[in-house]
């Protein structure tokens, strides 16, 4: 399936029928990302909506840095919906997709039911994480260098990106970005949404998330720690839930399907 959203082609994949799923992959990810979670939801009775994010994967990759601000990709998931006729959704996010879910859920709470928000806290909570997370996303700076960016992570057969993310999919992943030149578009995110003023910024005024939320964080995650997402529960005036996974890495939902999948189910139940 394919929407436009002022010109821009968002390709997503729809499976099942019932009360509507939404999942939003982030870096460097596509709608393959959900791979184990999708068959579980739908035969739980769910309708599972999940988009290649722009930049990424079969969807559109915009010029410039300003088309990956995060209310542009809000406005993408709002047109999901609207082409699937989903009024509301339960909406899972992921990296920058929980990013995006969660100002969403905040801008636009009507088109939303459940949030979850895997790894990613609410981004004021991030930004008030203090000096561990901002130590800890020291790539976010290195990123900021159009060009820069791209070699380190690419040089030497991609071995940068191969030991610091030690993505599941590594493989897979090199092979996208090289065959549809996404590195580029996928950094862009970063540029857009991270300037390094942002990492020494106060925390970003954001609309409180009114819908029921939980959070998820692994405590293998490389990238980001506990706090920034035990934190969120300042940025949620509707009920909050949080669940601390042992053992998994960043990509939770590859790496603990069955333990994602059972707190997706039972937390949409409530």
């Amino acid at each position: 399936m394919r929407v436009d959203n002022q010109g821009v082609g968002i390709e997503y994949d729809v499976t099942g029928d019932g009360p509507a799923v939404l999942l939003l992959h982030g870096f460097p990810d596509q709608a393959r990302l959900w791979r184990h979670q999708v068959p579980a939801l739908v035969g739980a009775g769910y309708k599972v909506i999940a988009p290649d994010q722009r930049g990424y994967g079969r969807s559109d990759k915009p010029d410039g840095v300003d088309a990956y601000s995060l209310l542009n990709v809000v406005g993408d998931a709002v047109a999901v919906l609207d082409a699937e006729g989903v009024e509301r959704a339960h909406v899972v996010g992921h990296d920058w997709g929980a990013a995006v879910a969660w100002l969403l859920a905040g801008f636009v709470p009507d088109r939303v039911d459940h949030l979850v928000a895997l790894s990613v806290g609410h981004p004021g909570a991030f930004a008030a994480a203090g000096l561990e997370q901002r130590m800890r996303s020291w790539y976010m700076l290195l990123f900021q260098f159009e060009g820069i960016g791209e070699q380190w992570l690419s040089m030497d057969d991609w071995a940068n990106f191969r030991e610091w993310g030690g993505h599941p999919d590594t493989d897979a992943v090199i092979a996208d970005m090289e065959r549809d030149g996404s590195l580029t578009t996928a950094l862009n995110w970063y540029r857009a949404n991270v300037p390094p003023e942002a990492l020494v910024s106060p925390p970003p005024d954001l609309p409180e998330v009114p819908r029921p939320t939980m959070g998820v964080w692994s405590s293998g995650d490389f990238a980001l720690t506990e706090v920034q997402m035990t934190g969120s529960a300042d940025h949620v005036s509707g009920p909050w839930r949080y669940e601390r996974l042992e053992g998994p890495g960043h990509w939770m939902q590859l790496e603990a399907p069955e333990a994602v999948n059972a707190l997706l189910l039972d937390f949409f139940s409530t």
